[in-house]
C-alpha cells in the first residue's frame, strides 16, 4: 500500500516529542515551545506580532495547526487527518 495513502511519521509510546516550534501564519515568526503531555492548546499569543492563533478547522490544538510536532495526545493515539482518533 506505499503511495496509496497519505504517510505520516509514528511515535513509539515511550518516546513522545514535547518541544514543537511554532509557525505564526501571520507574521511567519517562529517560536520553540513546551507542549502540555496531556492536553490541547487551544491557543497561542505570537511573540512576534501578538495574533492569537487557534486551531485549524479540523485540528485539536495549535501544534496541530502551525507545530513542527503534532501534540502529545496525537502522537501516543496515532490521530491526523485521515484517522477517527481525536485527542479532546
Amino acid at each position: 500500500m506505499h503511495g496509496s495513502r497519505h504517510e505520516r511519521a509514528t511515535y513509539p509510546r515511550t518516546m513522545v516529542a514535547l518541544e514543537s516550534v511554532l509557525t505564526c501564519p501571520s507574521c511567519g515568526v517562529q517560536a520553540s515551545e513546551s507542549m502540555p503531555e496531556n492536553a490541547c492548546q487551544y491557543f497561542y499569543e505570537c511573540t512576534g506580532c501578538g495574533e492569537r492563533l487557534k486551531p485549524r478547522a479540523g485540528d485539536c490544538c495549535v501544534f496541530c495547526s502551525y507545530g513542527t510536532v503534532v501534540c502529545p495526545p496525537m502522537q501516543t493515539e496515532g490521530g491526523g487527518p485521515d484517522a477517527d482518533v481525536r485527542c479532546c
